[in-house]
């Protein structure tokens, strides 16, 4: 039966190791989760139970990319599906809404922040829905390498929503992190089916090599099959840009692909790549998830990866067509204080967690909103880790999530205001009256007071913003949002400033801590003298029958020593004074250690952001040194 539906909607005859498993636990009524190699068919897992679950499967995806890819494969498919970006214009969006609603898709794709979007909400509600899928459901644990505050909602949204089952896709999870998904999204352990992650075309190969070989050995690796598909990874987007203009130089026919990138830039060169119209990409860790390219065959680490967890997943991005596939890490240890340095980037200072905790402990209201950008300026907290402290408070019983909502709403008439009163007889009329006396129209734009018609017509927010959706869907308005305001109830105000916020920033001190132990262990699997296939698929709990897989360099040649091959002068040749003078003149008032520091290791701050470019001499100047020994530095210069 199942077997006839995959060849039936896919082209398949047969499934791969897990599928059917998966897939008959979620056409059972169960909620599951995959745990499969990168490359080895998580999607199936969702693609045919939505052709034959009743109604609409909706994926949570963490990246443009990911939802681009897939839904290109299954529009090749004619299977119904389509996603929700702001790369749509009106008319995509709202036929998207329209055949959502009309059981015409069986497939949306949105990202999880999506929920949050007050519009996306009031449509959503008029949407029947079977499936949730959660893909890089790994995002939702601590425990994990790659964690988004977001994803900690998505339980509240099921439950919302009433979306009666939900399935879990990953290629990276420890137990620590299984057991976390189970307990966060209530699937059952004996729901997760976890194939592996040993694939035996993959040669996996650690060289030790000083900076100055990586671009020499690098070429050469590329020139002894040029037209072979590569990606190159990189930690810095200026790496990316220099290390492709080296190989465009010496005739490979390479592009960069970063997050300072425009997206349309971004997709543009995904698309050259995928046509084989560019036969290297050099990347941050920005490219390649979810990217179904089969015949990539060498992926070259330049840089170090951050974790196991990615290597494992960037790794896993080659030999899909299970033909002998070559990763290799050009390894030194020149650049893991730039890694570790963006870890200690993103623990907020103490003084920070202080000054929130004091303005929720202060507010006389049960309800309080945060603008998050503007909150993240006035607290100079990076605005990832801004929302991991607003979750501790959650965990603390301190705050509760209630809604989102947009500040302002403006529109454009495409007909006139009387034509679209016209359209509606009786109170219906007469409250679209007291909605257009509401607004108030600045040459070609009209701003609406959604409070003012609230008070003034005893109506609620949900009716004006469905007027508004309606007409937008009709074509009667460009409608136009702006301003997230996040929502949350106090549960607590009467609390001990002091205790609480020492409290969350040892739990930022302990996440700090378990992210260096990530790097620290990802050192150790590369010095390896043992297998390296086996000690991987170890690391995530899979035991391999054999010692040695005969195809990776630890079996080959023995375990290498990753070594400093730059030196790095001692701090005492910067001259503080300038550098202070020039931090002292830009920070106004807001100087400390920890800001100062921040800004020599080159991490992008709030506070900086006004800065400008002539201003930036000195920012990353000290990128390569330790941030402990940049701030130790600092402090002793301060006393």
């Amino acid at each position: 039966m199942l077997e006839k539906k995959l060849e039936q909607f896919f082209g398949h005859n047969k499934f791969l190791n897990g599928q059917k498993e998966v897939i008959t636990k979620i056409l059972n009524g169960r909620s599951a989760a995959a745990i499969f190699p990168t490359g080895s068919g998580k999607s199936i897992c969702y693609q045919l139970p939505a052709m034959l679950l009743p109604h609409l499967t909706i994926v949570v995806s963490p990246l443009l990319s990911l939802m681009k890819d897939q839904l290109s494969f299954l529009k090749s498919k004619n299977i119904p599906a389509e996603r929700l970006d702001s790369t749509l214009d009106r008319d995509e969006y709202y036929q998207i809404l329209y055949q959502a609603k009309n059981e015409q898709l069986k497939i949306l794709m949105i990202s999880v922040e999506r929920f949050k979007n007050e519009r996306f909400r009031n449509q959503f509600k008029q949407m029947q829905t079977s499936l949730m899928v959660v893909d890089e459901a790994h995002c939702i644990s601590e425990w994990g390498h790659n964690f988004r505050p977001e994803y900690l909602k998505i339980p509240i949204y099921k439950n919302e929503f009433a979306i009666p089952q939900i399935l879990l896709l990953t290629a990276t999870a420890t137990k620590n992190v299984i057991v976390d998904m189970s307990r966060k999204l209530d699937v059952q352990l004996d729901d997760f089916v976890i194939t592996g992650f040993y694939r035996k075309n993959l040669h996996i190969n650690v060289t030790a090599a000083a900076e100055h070989q990586k671009k020499h050995l690098l070429l050469e690796r590329i020139k002894s099959d040029p037209k072979n598909s590569t990606i190159v990874y990189v930690t810095l987007q200026k790496t990316a840009d220099e290390i492709a203009n080296f190989l465009l130089i010496n005739d490979i026919n390479a592009k960069s692909y970063h997050a300072g990138m425009k997206n349309d830039q971004r997709e543009a060169i995904q698309n050259e790549f995928m046509n084989n119209d560019v036969d290297c990409v050099v990347a941050t860790i920005a490219f390649g998830m979810g990217i179904d390219k089969a015949d990539i065959h060498r992926i070259i680490h330049f840089d170090l990866p951050k974790s196991i967890e990615n290597y494992s997943q960037e790794i896993g991005r080659s030999g899909r067509d299970g033909e002998r596939s070559f990763c290799e890490v050009l390894a030194n240890r020149d650049s893991l204080n730039v890694l570790e340095n963006f870890v200690y980037g993103d623990t907020p200072g103490k003084s920070s967690i202080r000054q929130l905790v004091d303005k929720i402990s202060k507010t006389e209201n049960e309800i309080i909103e945060f603008k998050m950008l503007r909150l993240s300026k006035e607290l100079n907290i990076r605005l990832l880790p801004l929302k991991t402290l607003l979750v501790y408070l959650e965990m603390e019983g301190i705050l509760t999530p209630q809604y989102a909502y947009f500040e302002r709403y403006s529109f454009k008439f495409v007909k006139d205001q009387d034509f679209i009163i016209n359209q509606f007889r009786g109170e219906r009329q007469q409250f679209l009256k007291c909605l257009f006396d509401s607004c108030q129209t600045k040459k070609i734009w009209t701003h609406i007071s959604i409070s003012t018609i609230i008070k003034s017509y005893n109506t609620d927010r949900n009716r004006v913003i469905s007027a508004l959706e309606y007409f937008s869907e009709r074509g009667w308005i460009e409608l136009k949002s702006k301003t997230v305001i996040d929502v949350f109830r106090v549960n607590k105000r009467n609390i001990d400033t002091e205790l609480v916020a020492n409290k969350i920033y040892n739990l930022f001190i302990n996440k700090e801590t378990s992210d260096i132990e990530r790097i620290n262990e990802m050192i150790d699997f590369f010095e390896s003298t043992t297998c390296l296939s086996k000690r991987l698929s170890g690391y995530f709990n899979e035991n391999l029958s054999f010692e040695r897989c005969g195809h990776c360099s630890s079996c080959n040649k023995g375990g290498v020593e990753i070594e400093r091959s730059v030196a790095l002068k001692p701090l005492d040749v910067v001259d503080y004074h300038k550098v202070l003078n020039e931090f002292r003149a830009n920070v106004d008032g807001d100087f400390s250690a920890l800001n100062m520091t921040k800004y020599l290791c080159g991490i992008l701050m709030p506070l900086f952001y006004g800065f400008k470019n002539k201003e930036l001499k000195y920012f990353g100047s000290l990128e390569n040194y330790h941030f402990k020994e940049v701030q130790r530095w600092i402090e002793e210069k301060c006393v």
